[in-house]
């Protein structure tokens, strides 16, 4: 027996959400084709995979076996898909540059200018991740490479330091935290977070409410279920709460949105900003920029 990728999608995109309705818009199609897709599955398995209730659906035992396979077969057809891609786009000199968040050439330009200008024969082409699931290799299937805080290890994967940073409190002009200078951590630790949606890989998600600082979740979140940047940024708008990120992340913000602050904290461990990509999708423009990246800041 035999499933496409997209009903593997289907069905994990509505796990992930757990509501027919939200996984429906995510992936662009009408609740009711969904519903049927997802039906048609169930029917092809001779399995139940899913509870519906009121609330939404929640996975049945069968269901949470099934889920563990789909991602696996997801994350093998997304490696065999970049590594054709890979071989396609060596000779065509553009790197796919996946960041999140902040666009590079806003927090900081001065790299990439000196590497574009070193290699005229390199496009640079951005694409805007949202934060990453699990894995990690699927999370960057769109993209060779991407700058960003260090994601999580994955085998298929391979990282690049570019630079340590300190983190900064993000947090909304009202905020009583707004009108100081810093913050401790200790301070900070009991304050409400926004709300990261539960498909973000843990780990990432608890870099910017400082899980690793607390050694848990934090107490107090708000109801939000931030899947990217800009909708932690609206719910800073809105809410009286806060969030942690790279400094270079909080300057920029700064410089575009007047009604957050960046507040610098004090004693937190710093953020390790790497470029990341494929293992298997290292081909020569990518291997320039890599070792570019190598060379002291004062040889670029």
């Amino acid at each position: 027996m035999s499933f496409s990728q997209g009903q593997l999608l289907y069905f994990v995109t509505v796990a992930d959400e757990g509501q027919m309705t939200r996984a429906a818009g995510k992936l662009h199609l009408a609740q009711p084709a969904l519903s049927q897709a997802i039906a048609k599955l169930e029917a092809e398995l001779g399995v139940q995979l899913l509870e519906r209730h009121a609330r939404g659906v929640t996975l049945t035992p069968a269901g949470e076996a099934f889920l563990v396979k789909a991602r696996a077969a997801l994350a093998a057809w997304t490696d065999a898909v970049l590594t054709a891609q890979s071989f396609a786009q060596d000779g065509h000199g553009t790197i796919e540059f996946g960041f999140v968040g902040s666009p590079p050439g806003l927090d900081s330009p001065g790299p990439l200018e000196a590497f574009v200008e070193s290699h005229p024969e390199i496009d640079l082409r951005y694409r805007e991740l949202s934060f990453p699931t699990a894995p990690t290799s699927s999370w960057l299937a769109d993209v060779d490479v991407a700058v960003c805080h260090r994601p999580p290890s994955d085998p298929g994967v391979w990282t690049q330091t570019l630079r340590h940073e300190p983190r900064v409190l993000l947090a909304p002009t009202r905020h009583p935290f707004a009108g100081r200078s810093e913050v401790s951590v200790e301070e900070a630790l009991d304050q409400p977070f926004i709300g990261i949606h539960p498909a973000v890989e843990r780990s990432w998600a608890g870099f910017w409410s400082l899980d690793d600082h607390r050694g848990c979740p934090p107490l107090h979140v708000t109801p939000d279920r931030a899947a990217s940047p800009q909708e932690v940024l609206a719910a800073l708008s809105m809410r009286r709460a806060i969030t942690a990120v790279p400094a270079s992340v909080g300057r920029a913000i700064m410089n575009v949105l007047p009604s957050v602050v960046a507040v610098d904290l004090r004693d937190a461990a710093p953020a390790q900003i790497v470029l990341a990509g494929h293992e298997d999708r290292i081909n020569p423009l990518v291997a320039a920029l890599v070792t570019f990246a190598r060379l002291p800041s004062g040889s670029r």
